[in-house]
């Protein structure tokens, strides 16, 4: 861990002195390639962890392959990662993923299949009193990172009903905190509510209290929107082709193992979470959280051309309207999907 924030940190100076270049040897290991993925311990990226459990990331790409497994808690670290050459391939939300894209002008990495679609809600407690959106103005709501994908969608759902977001006796205060300690802030009463993604909307229901005021299901078309997708380093991309096309093959076949078989793979996930953070989730928390999500390998691109849009003009993405034109490179998993005859995604 120290070595990766130390190289962090090194990238931080260097793209600020706009120095920022994406080289390096690939590390090599008694002639295997060392593939190196990043995932999060929660169920948003279930192909991860069940792949983990499982060892399907070893089998798919073979003995030329040595897998490392690197988990991470915030998108963010992700794209350092990625950026310090530390990470090959993650799982990771499409905030992070376009912040990464644009922060390197289309250099560092590319989104080469989708993780989730759904898992995220706008918890109030049961005695807040909120009713309809005007009910928040002079309320204080969390959302898990400044910026992330989640405290956009908050920010953005605030301003399209019309309300301040501030400090002010009639403003929404936004409250980026750590999903842990929104659950302390909710139990203790010193918040009115939070946007979160599962499992911690769950939570937030059943272990502080509150209820579900909105999913954000209801806000897009047929209830799509992306909650997670897996980027690619593109000098690992143009270095290994053949590489990310088995990690694809494995991603996918895991992807409809786990729809095919739900309760197997939430124990399995659970087993997971427990192992990395010392602590499984109850079976009631996993079970309502699950099902707001969709684990899927289509990346719901029209989503995230919309998130881009509401993290530009929230004042995230700099000055420059976001080109993610080429953010997508979707030529592997679409080889994958024909050869299996499962259609496309795009």
């Amino acid at each position: 861990m120290n070595k990766l924030l130390l190289a962090a940190a090194a990238v931080v100076i260097l793209a600020l002195a706009g120095l920022l270049l994406f080289g390096g040897e690939h590390p090599q290991s008694a002639n295997k390639t060392e593939v190196r993925i990043g995932y999060f311990p929660n169920m948003l990226h279930a192909q991860a962890l069940v792949g983990r459990a499982q060892g399907t990331f070893e089998t798919a790409l073979g003995e030329e392959a040595e897998i490392t497994m690197i988990p991470f808690n915030a998108g963010p670290s992700v794209i350092e990662a990625m950026f310090a050459d530390e990470i090959d391939i993650s799982y990771i939300g499409p905030n992070p993923a376009i912040n990464g894209y644009i922060k390197s002008n289309g250099e560092a990495l590319n989104i080469i299949a989708g993780g989730a679609s759904g898992g995220a809600v706008l918890v109030v407690r049961n005695d807040s009193g909120i009713e309809k959106p005007a009910d928040f103005a002079g309320r204080r709501v969390a959302s898990p990172q400044l910026g992330n994908t989640q405290d956009v969608a908050l920010r953005a759902w605030l301003m399209e009903n019309n309300l301040t977001i501030g400090a002010g006796e009639n403003d929404v205060e936004v409250i980026p905190t750590a999903n842990p300690d929104i659950l302390t802030l909710f139990q203790k009463k010193e918040i009115d509510g939070a946007w979160v993604p599962e499992p911690w909307g769950a939570r937030l229901v059943q272990e502080g209290g509150g209820r579900v005021y909105l999913d954000e299901r209801t806000l897009w078309p047929d209830g799509k929107f992306v909650t997670s997708n897996v980027i690619v380093s593109r000098k690992f991309l143009e270095a290994h082709p053949d590489l990310v096309k088995k990690f694809l093959i494995a991603h996918v076949n895991l992807t409809m193992w786990i729809n095919q078989n739900p309760q197997e793979a939430k124990t399995i996930m659970n087993g997971q979470i427990k192992n990395l953070t010392s602590k499984a989730l109850p079976e009631a928390v996993l079970d309502e959280a699950f099902g707001r999500c969709e684990i899927t390998y289509d990346p719901v691109s029209t989503s995230l051309a919309r998130s881009a849009q509401s993290a530009y003009d929230l004042g995230f993405l700099g000055d420059t309207e976001p080109d993610l034109a080429g953010i997508y490179n979707l030529t592997s998993i679409n080889e994958v999907l024909g050869e299996g005859n499962l259609g496309e995604v795009r």
